[in-house]
């Protein structure tokens, strides 16, 4: 399971540490404390969030061109992972980009992928591949 500090789960949702303060304080989001007593979220929790709160009118025909390149890479939180005993899907919400990428179950697994876990899309031109950033 991973638990985000406030600051690291406010970046992923795309608010200010104060702002995610709020949230918990008016029972929006849930937050527990680590073992040296500072507040957490859930990496659940904060996709839950950001499958609520995805901007839905964002396309790929009305989303800004930032920059272009050969291969890209999106930061953001497993918002949900469909699995078989070979495949997998796993969906990634990276700031209003939703990315969803198929890979083999036994990858899913090894990586420890799950609802919550921070992940890292790569794109290069028709494949995603998922990355898990070190702890």
């Amino acid at each position: 399971m991973t638990h985000l500090r406030i600051s690291e789960a406010a970046a992923y949702l795309g608010v200010s540490d104060d702002t995610l303060r709020r949230w918990i304080d008016a029972g929006r989001v849930r937050a527990t404390s680590d073992a040296s007593g500072r507040q957490v979220v859930e990496g659940s929790e904060v996709a839950r969030l950001l499958r609520e709160t995805a901007p839905a009118h964002i396309t790929a025909e009305t989303a800004p061109i930032v920059g272009r390149s050969a291969r890209n890479r999106f930061a953001g939180i497993v918002t949900r992972v469909v699995k078989d005993t070979v495949m997998a899907q796993v969906e990634i919400q990276a700031g209003p980009h939703r990315l969803v990428s198929l890979l083999s179950a036994e990858a899913v697994d090894e990586l420890g992928i799950e609802p919550g876990s921070l992940a890292i899309a790569t794109v290069k031109a028709t494949n995603v591949g998922i990355e898990v950033p070190g702890t």
